[in-house]
């Protein structure tokens, strides 16, 4: 079978928030071809199944839904006459930047000046749990039963129960609500919710829908349909407590218990992993340990507000841009990031000094009246930012300053 053979000088790898805000900052940086490859028919990604209100309240100070803020970039998007190549499926991509894809038009070798990896996460399954008991159907994640219910127009079930607080789960809870079925519960075995405070808020408590933290199933019942989940208490190891099972009837479970990066291709290039964020390794320029080859959105880490998502890629593309036409080349040394008390990770990792960069972090547990405090390897303080409370479902983003990085070869983030 013949391949073809193309060149572009930004190849942009997936549909999504992330790919699109990366693409038209590409293409308005001044890069003459840029690509986008999308595997779905359509661009958006999972903004097309959110239907709710609520994205673009800081970018555009508006309440809009999913689609509305795709919309706003797929607009760009054309007025910018970038290529587009849908129903395409990225097969491989090596260290060299190039990717073989497979579309309608059979397969096709690219050469790009420069990659931007925005792939976007995947949920984690019931397969991933290993869930006691038979299984029965009515067991879904929950963004495959929001595409059910609001793309296809498939109820998923009547009486629901949903493991896992993330921010998909709680949304979901509220759009079972609003069709009809009863949502018996969300169950968390950690003992605080893991998605966003005002999802808490407007998802479960205004429909009063009980939250139960430190508890999780144990045991799903039913044969060829689901019939009910065994519900039991955590202890500080998250191992069930004996005595505390409670049976719960219900149709369907949803799943919401945490997202992963959809790094394949990444590893296939030879990029390096980060094992807490699950995303690549990268510098203030979003660039990977592989020489231009970007990571943004949620490839790179899981974001809990997509205008986070598209200032990240707009970053990643118009860097990305710059390497293509030769206008950038990574840094000869780096100042290292380094997580430290009561944080779970930084990124970027390593940062070049040469710029102002935006640092994103996540703490370890919900925190009240603590500091945010960066320090040199010498103990010295670099830039202190108050916050009156801390959560985990909260990414904190903090611009620093490239001039408070001079004489530092190591900075470390802590609360305090």
């Amino acid at each position: 079978m013949k391949i073809k053979k193309a060149k572009r000088d930004v190849v942009v790898v997936g549909g999504g928030p992330a790919g699109l805000a990366a693409a038209v900052s590409a293409k308005k940086e001044g890069a003459p071809q840029v690509l986008l490859i999308e595997r779905g028919r359509v661009l958006g990604g999972i903004l097309n199944q959110c239907i709710h209100d609520g994205f673009g309240l800081h970018r555009f100070k508006q309440a809009l839904s999913g689609p509305e803020y795709a919309q706003r970039f797929i607009d760009d998007l054309e007025s910018l006459s970038i290529d587009v190549m849908l129903n395409t499926m990225v097969l491989s991509l090596d260290g060299e930047r190039r990717l073989l894809v497979s579309s309608k038009d059979g397969l096709m070798e690219i050469e790009a000046g420069a990659v931007v990896l925005a792939m976007g996460c995947r949920e984690r399954t019931a397969g991933a749990l290993m869930l006691p008991g038979s299984r029965p159907t009515g067991v879904y994640t929950a963004g495959v039963a929001q595409t059910l219910i609001n793309l296809q127009n498939i109820m998923v079930g009547q009486e629901a129960v949903i493991l896992g607080s993330g921010d998909i789960g709680l949304i979901m809870a509220r759009r079972l609500t609003l069709e009809g079925a009863k949502v018996k519960g969300v169950y968390e075995i950690l003992p605080y919710a893991s998605g966003l405070p005002r999802n808490i808020k407007q998802c479960l408590e205004d429909y009063q829908i009980p939250l139960h933290l430190a508890t999780t199933v144990v045991e799903l019942h039913g044969s060829s349909r689901l019939t009910g989940v065994t519900v039991s208490r955590v202890d500080e190891a998250r191992r069930p407590v004996p005595g505390t099972e409670e049976f719960i009837p219900c149709d369907t479970l949803l799943l919401s218990v945490g997202l992963i990066p959809e790094n394949e291709l990444s590893r296939e290039a030879g990029v390096q992993i980060d094992p807490t964020t699950g995303g690549a390794v990268v510098d203030d320029t979003l660039m990977t340990t592989v020489p231009g080859i970007f990571s943004c959105g949620n490839v790179l880490q899981v974001h809990d507000v997509v205008d986070d998502v598209s200032e990240e890629a707009e970053s990643a593309g118009a860097h990305a841009a710059r390497y293509a036409m030769g206008r950038m080349s990574p840094a000869d040394t780096y100042v290292q990031l380094r997580a430290g008390k009561g944080i779970r990770y930084l990124l970027p990792q390593k940062v070049s000094g040469q710029m102002d960069f935006v640092l994103s972090a996540r703490v370890t547990e919900p925190m009240e009246n603590k500091a945010l405090v960066l320090r040199d390897q010498n103990g010295k303080g670099i830039l202190r930012k108050k916050k009156i409370r801390l959560h985990p479902a909260v990414m904190v983003r903090v611009k620093v300053d490239r001039d408070r990085l001079k004489g530092a070869n190591r900075i470390e983030m802590g609360v305090e």
